[in-house]
């Protein structure tokens, strides 16, 4: 059935779209023979057309030559009646033209003249001529009449000006001749009436013929256009119904057939053989479990219903493909059957999505329960959606109350909520709604809760323990009380130092205690913050591979456009905050002396391309203007790493700076045994209070209540400490609205210093500054 050859165009004339045509046997002749039909009626009645003209036009002309010719015959009889008349007037009497020609042929424009012996005219009818005129005068073209007489004939004139016909008789004996002209313009009269007749009629005839022919041209035309612009539409929403993986369905419940547009035979994979499927044919596709078309129709037939179903049939290749049927009841006007006309969708991708989708979200939830901190995300309604068992244990719910859709006073007014201790300012991130704080717990726990707004207007909270944080910083502060109580007791025992040395040695050694326990507790706060750094990596890399994974939608599309959304705020929050801890790591890998450096010779320039090519994007798009002017020999002895990270670190810190259209420039100089490289921007400036500062571990130019750049504030850190670790130095030269210079001076290796000869500015390590302005200087 469905396996066959499609049938051609032609077989499937017959319905636009399953919309039969009302086509007969004379229906389908005149189809088959309107292409030379088109050309053969209009070029048989133009041949019409001609034909009519010229029988028209040569009837036309013979009756004028009728009329002028019996116009002839009726002046040369006029002219025998006349000059026989005269003959028979005695000699004697005189000539006279009034009882020789009868008033009755003397009709409208005929003139008759009677010609004397002296060639002069002696008398006219009807109206007479000035005497002693001659013929030739009165007549343009007499002079052959008058020289051939009688043999001329009939003759044509010219009688002032206009076409005549003239005949001439001599009377006997020499008395005389007798001339009758008459105008053509009066003999063909009666024939230019019935050629004006003629002439309308024909031109009437003809404009209807031609009206006639051009309406059939026009509806030839129209017919054509109609049935190319049905085709084309049909065309078209095929073309878009295959597109959207959709067919069209027309059910004719009456007669028990049923039309599948081209796209559904497409769909399946099968090829069309009959314009209509058969009902058991269809419902031997259609998968049992879904539906039976045998009871939808029982139920069609007894009401008028929409369908909305979705249901599985079965392809060309087997398998079963989930569509989705939405039809309604369709009277035809002409019969008055019920059709059942709709479309169904492929909805196969869909239900895999599905699938996929909720195998992703179970995924998802398996990853938030195994992150070590408590984890709750609320929608924009304040609606819970997501928390793990760690978020439950902390406020003492139940899974029962902590469902996913419960609003949030419905869930925290059965929480135990910790008590808010201090909230910790954080200006970058207050414009998207997001805030940290430390909460104490009851028993005693700490407590650090990052929230951040989604960008659907909900918001997701992360809280950290970080009670061992908290007593290692009660510590330091009860070891800095100690250490100041110290402080000020020695300053009170100078005034009896001389009566208590043995006390002051106490003291003194007091001092030392307190000073190693602090050192101490700086090293346990540095190895912790190492610790701690690398457990977040952990479950932070897991979220960050998760995000990936789904916004790649590796398993399958997530549905939503806003998953995808989700899943990109999620990756760039959680490279972020791994960039963060990487610094954190560092520094705390420096302060424990944990970071083992790998010296060896370094080509300057090479370190340089490479760290400026991870900031070339960031200064391009605030339209910074980047100038390197690099010493070629320029070598350090350096480990490569820790290098690239100086680099980096002091060239982000001067592209962050500097404002729009501004200026970074790079340069590198050598003296005896050091190169100096030189990072400088026009950027915002540090002020003279903040320059011995900087350089400090967590230390930043902006307050944290002002801040308008986020960072960790351990780049620079980083890189003074990477510097000295080298044996280095690193130096600040800046001026607040003007720029910033860092220089960072790095030893060269034995060779180089013994073999080659510097160049540049000598073992100068001043910090040129193109400038004008006196700038603060300081050393970080």
């Amino acid at each position: 059935m469905l396996e066959a050859d499609p049938a051609p165009l032609a077989a499937r004339a017959a319905t636009i779209l399953g919309i039969a045509r009302a086509i007969t046997p004379a229906h389908q002749r005149l189809a088959r023979a309107e292409s030379w039909l088109r050309f053969a009626i209009p070029a048989i009645l133009g041949l019409f057309l001609i034909s009519l003209f010229a029988i028209t036009a040569t009837q036309l002309l013979g009756q004028r030559r009728d009329a002028v010719a019996d116009a002839g015959r009726e002046i040369d009889l006029l002219a025998r009646l006349a000059a026989t008349s005269l003959s028979a007037v005695p000699p004697e009497a005189e000539l006279r033209l009034d009882g020789a020609v009868p008033a009755s042929a003397l009709v409208a424009g005929r003139e008759v003249h009677l010609i004397g012996p002296d060639d002069l005219i002696a008398a006219s009818l009807p109206r007479p001529l000035p005497s002693g005129r001659r013929l030739a005068s009165h007549l343009d073209d007499a002079q052959p009449l008058l020289i051939l007489g009688e043999r001329a004939g009939v003759m044509s004139v010219t009688l002032d000006g206009v076409p005549a016909l003239a005949t001439l008789r001599a009377l006997p004996s020499g008395r005389g001749q007798v001339v009758v002209v008459q105008p053509l313009d009066t003999v063909t009269a009666a024939w230019q009436s019935r050629a004006r007749t003629e002439a309308v009629v024909i031109g009437t005839a003809t404009l209807v013929i031609i009206c006639v022919g051009l309406a059939y041209t026009l509806q030839a035309d129209r017919a054509r256009t109609v049935d190319r612009v049905c085709e084309q539409v049909r065309q078209r929403l095929d073309t878009a119904l295959c597109r959207g993986r959709c067919g069209l369905w027309d059910w004719d419940i009456a007669r028990g057939r049923i039309y599948w547009s081209d796209s559904m035979y497409q769909l399946l994979g099968y090829v069309r053989e009959h314009e209509f499927l058969s009902f058991g044919d269809v419902n031997a596709l259609v998968h049992p479990d879904d539906t039976d078309l045998y009871g939808l129709a029982s139920q069609l037939a007894a009401q008028d219903a929409t369908v909305d179903h979705e249901f599985r049939i079965r392809s060309a290749g087997g398998e079963w493909i989930w569509l989705k049927a939405r039809a309604e009841i369709v009277r035809d006007p002409d019969d008055g059957g019920r059709h059942l006309v709709g479309i169904v969708i492929d909805i196969s991708e869909q239900r895999r999505l599905a699938e996929s989708t909720a195998t992703a979200d179970m995924r998802l939830r398996d990853a938030v329960e195994a992150v070590s901190e408590a984890f709750v995300l609320w929608d924009a309604q304040n609606r819970l959606v997501l928390c793990n068992s760690k978020f439950r244990r902390l406020h003492a719910l139940t899974p029962e109350e902590a469902l996913p859709g419960r609003r949030y006073d419905t869930i925290m007014g059965r929480a135990a909520v910790p008590t808010v201790r201090r909230e910790i300012p954080n200006t970058d991130l207050a414009e998207t709604g997001a805030r940290t704080f430390e909460a104490e717990l009851a028993d005693g726990r700490w407590l650090q809760i990052s929230e951040r707004r989604t960008k659907d207007g909900g918001y997701v909270s992360v809280g950290t323990d970080i009670t061992t944080l908290k007593r290692h910083q009660e510590r330091l502060v009860e070891s800095e009380r100690q250490l100041i109580a110290t402080i000020a007791d020695l300053k009170r025992s100078r005034r009896t130092l001389e009566l208590q040395t043995q006390q002051l040695a106490d003291l003194a050694e007091r001092y030392l205690d307190q000073k190693a326990q602090a050192e101490s507790a700086n090293r346990s706060k540095s190895e912790f913050l190492a610790n701690m750094s690398h457990e977040l990596r952990t479950p932070l890399n897991a979220i960050l591979g998760f995000a990936e994974v789904m916004q790649d939608e590796v398993f399958g599309q997530l549905g939503s456009e806003k998953y995808r959304e989700y899943c990109s705020d999620i990756r760039s929050s959680g490279q972020y905050l791994l960039s963060v801890i990487d610094d954190i790591l560092d520094m705390s890998r420096i302060e424990a002396r944990r970071l083992t450096l790998v010296k060896q010779p370094v080509p300057v320039a090479v370190a340089l391309e490479r760290a400026l090519k991870l900031i070339a994007e960031p200064a391009r798009a605030k339209g910074l203007t980047l100038s390197v002017e690099m010493n070629a020999d320029a070598v350090v002895l350096a480990d490569e790493r820790a290098l690239h990270q100086i680099l980096v670190n002091l060239l982000q810190n001067a592209v962050k700076f500097t404002p729009e259209a501004g200026r970074v420039a790079v340069r590198t100089r050598r003296s005896l045994d050091a190169v100096h490289i030189f990072v400088e921007d026009s950027g915002i400036g540090i002020p003279k209070a903040v320059l011995p500062k900087l350089g400090a571990p967590f230390e930043q130019v902006e307050s944290n209540l002002s801040r308008s750049f986020k960072g960790s504030g351990l780049g620079l850190a980083i890189s003074r400490s990477l510097t000295e670790l080298h044996g280095g130095r690193l130096r600040i030269r800046s001026e607040v609205g003007v720029g910033t210079i860092v220089l960072v001076r790095l030893p060269q290796p034995q060779q180089v210093r013994a073999d080659t000869p510097p160049r540049g500015e000598g073992g100068s390590a001043a910090l040129p500054w193109p400038r004008a302005a006196v700038l603060e200087t300081a050393d970080a």
